[in-house]
């Protein structure tokens, strides 16, 4: 077999493996016939599962600039989570945080060129 060949089985095998794995992993709440027994503390822990996930993803593009630490605070994006976020805890609307948080980060970011 020449070097082609192996590099397309390469990519088919890969391709089938993560196609099956996918399916098992989004499927896999289906495929028992009754509820799978968790403990409590993993009960307890799973409900935080969807807030880690997201700071994961919102974090680092609030805090990093080109994979390095925001050195400054002329960042628009601080001051715009920092509203937006005591605008939910005072009115708890998600649409009213997201409008808040993008009018302070909008004239800073655009505005001012922060």
């Amino acid at each position: 077999m020449s070097q082609d060949d192996w590099d397309l089985l390469y990519q088919l095998t890969a391709i089938v493996g993560l196609t099956i794995i996918t399916v098992v992993t989004r499927a896999f709440f289906m495929i028992p016939k009754n509820e799978l027994p968790l403990p409590d503390w993993l009960k307890r822990g799973l409900k935080y599962a969807p807030l880690a996930a997201l700071m994961a993803v919102i974090a680092p593009e609030l805090l990093m600039v080109k994979g390095q630490l925001t050195d400054t605070l002329l960042d628009a994006r601080i001051p715009a989570v920092i509203c937006a976020t005591v605008y939910y805890f005072k009115k708890r609307g998600i649409l009213g945080t997201i409008v808040v948080g993008m009018a302070v980060y909008l004239p800073l970011h655009i505005g001012l060129g922060w």
